[in-house]
């Protein structure tokens, strides 16, 4: 129920962010409906979407600290359902930048409330995998959308075929909403914030039902804190947590995030426009992208167990630096002038194999190494940022990199997304966090949590 209510959002993302970049050359024909280009399809709307999702996190992020996990959570799904309904009848480009801004902010709002929530729903032995398969659900939504775009481009008139696919996420996002209704709140969250009889009845249920499937009796836990219940944490506590209190895990998320948000924002906005330009396909686009969205989401699947086993430390860096290693060799290739738009397929399919593992646990990392208090806002404020940096800058970097139609240009937008990768597996090898099998309170202790907590004996159980 939780991962199908919480982490099927990720599709969601997938869906829109790969529907758009493969109806670019659709959208940009005449008799579309709107006046508007590919590189403004690419570049302005893409960078809005980001934008929007940036500003989102952040005034999601906050709301879902204070208010709880699971209102914020069928809120901000509401956002998007509105915002993606009205792109779907765009009459203009600014109604159509607008509502792809809007669809961007209520996504946003979704990964501060959705990832804090999974994260403290989730055991800790299982917590690195399961975070990290739910983040790369994201290109199950994009091989999907990849592959609707086909049908809706060849069999659709050029004015109707993209309104359908806008339309086909907002069927999905209402089924989602449907059982996200059953989805509990956090009991952590419940317990912090005064409702402990709540949260206490929620885990019970929990236990008890676990008992009865197990046939066993579940031991109480061996550990226990003092919490200073609150109602809420104020801005100025948030930030000297994350600036004086943990610099060093500051940094950490800055780079992973800056890094994969350049990578993948550029390439899922623009692979479909290096396709049009350089290999002249202009309307089966999805079936390459699609290829690309399965290598993407089989790395997390496959690599996914490695980061609980063989532990956080090396496989970040391993995949950060591996993939932009593969890249930069991509990069030559292409600049040489021996790819063909199915090689060059097939080397992005290998490169982000590795590098979708690794943004993937971008995500899971700042969801588990700050206080509990302020984990929505942490998600919030790296994927704002680094999303900002990497994501805004990426696609129009990237869109009129390509729009040149030199390979050098093409070759050197695939060679900044490739050093930053490295640059930020690097950080990881200095700075990261040892956090594989810990719960959350000994990774980071809560800021509710009284000074004598580690040695209460009869103090109420952490949840």
């Amino acid at each position: 129920m939780i991962i199908i209510g919480l982490g099927t959002v990720w599709i969601l993302d997938g869906l829109e962010v790969t529907i758009i970049g493969n109806l670019s050359a659709q959208l940009a024909k005449p008799g579309s409906g709107l006046e508007i280009t590919q590189t403004q399809v690419a570049g302005t709307a893409a960078a809005l979407y980001v934008a929007g999702a940036c500003l989102g996190a952040l005034f999601f992020g906050w709301l879902t600290d204070r208010f709880g996990r699971k209102k914020l959570f069928i809120i901000t799904m509401i956002v998007y359902l509105i915002a993606t309904a009205a792109t779907a009848l765009s009459f203009s480009a600014w109604w159509f930048f607008l509502f792809r801004f809007l669809t961007g902010f209520g996504i946003g709002g979704e990964y501060a409330a959705i990832n804090s929530a999974i994260d403290e729903l989730i055991p800790s032995r299982h917590r690195g995998r399961i975070d990290i398969v739910i983040n790369g659900s994201y290109w199950l939504g994009a091989a999907g959308g990849a592959l609707l775009t086909v049908p809706l481009l060849n069999s659709f008139a050029v004015n109707v075929g993209w309104r359908i696919a806008f339309g086909l996420g907002v069927v999905l996002g209402l089924g989602i909403l449907l059982v996200r209704r059953h989805v509990p709140e956090s009991p952590r969250w419940l317990f912090i914030h005064g409702r402990d009889q709540e949260a206490e009845k929620l885990v019970d249920d929990i236990e008890g039902r676990i008992e009865q499937e197990k046939d066993v009796r579940l031991e109480e836990p061996s550990q226990s804190m003092t919490i200073h219940q609150r109602q809420s944490i104020g801005f100025g506590r948030i930030a000297h947590t994350m600036v004086a209190r943990y610099p060093k895990r500051t940094i950490l998320g800055f780079s992973l995030f800056i890094g994969q948000a350049f990578l993948y924002n550029a390439i899922t906005f623009g692979y479909a426009q290096i396709l049009s330009t350089f290999f002249k396909v202009d309307t089966n686009t999805g079936y390459f992208f699609a290829v690309i969205a399965i290598g993407n989401f089989l790395g997390p699947l496959l690599l996914g167990h490695l980061f609980d086993t063989v532990g956080r430390v090396p496989m970040i860096s391993a995949t950060y630096i591996g993939s932009g290693l593969l890249l930069l060799g991509t990069a030559w290739l292409f600049n040489q002038g021996v790819l063909t738009a199915f090689t060059l397929t097939a080397c992005w399919c290998v490169v982000l194999f590795f590098a979708s593992a690794g943004a993937s646990a971008a995500y899971l990392t700042v969801s588990e190494i700050f206080p509990m208090e302020t984990r929505a806002m942490a998600i919030a404020f790296f994927y704002a940022i680094g999303t900002f940096v990497g994501g805004i800058a990426g696609p129009l970097v990237f869109a009129n990199l390509v729009e040149s139609g030199r390979p050098g240009d093409t070759a050197l937008a695939f060679c900044i997304g490739a050093v930053l990768m490295i640059a930020a597996g690097l950080v990881e090898v200095f700075l990261g966090v040892k956090a594989e099998g810990k719960s959350l309170e000994d990774i980071a202790e809560p800021l509710s949590a009284t000074p004598a907590s580690a040695a209460s004996t009869s103090a109420a159980p952490a949840t």
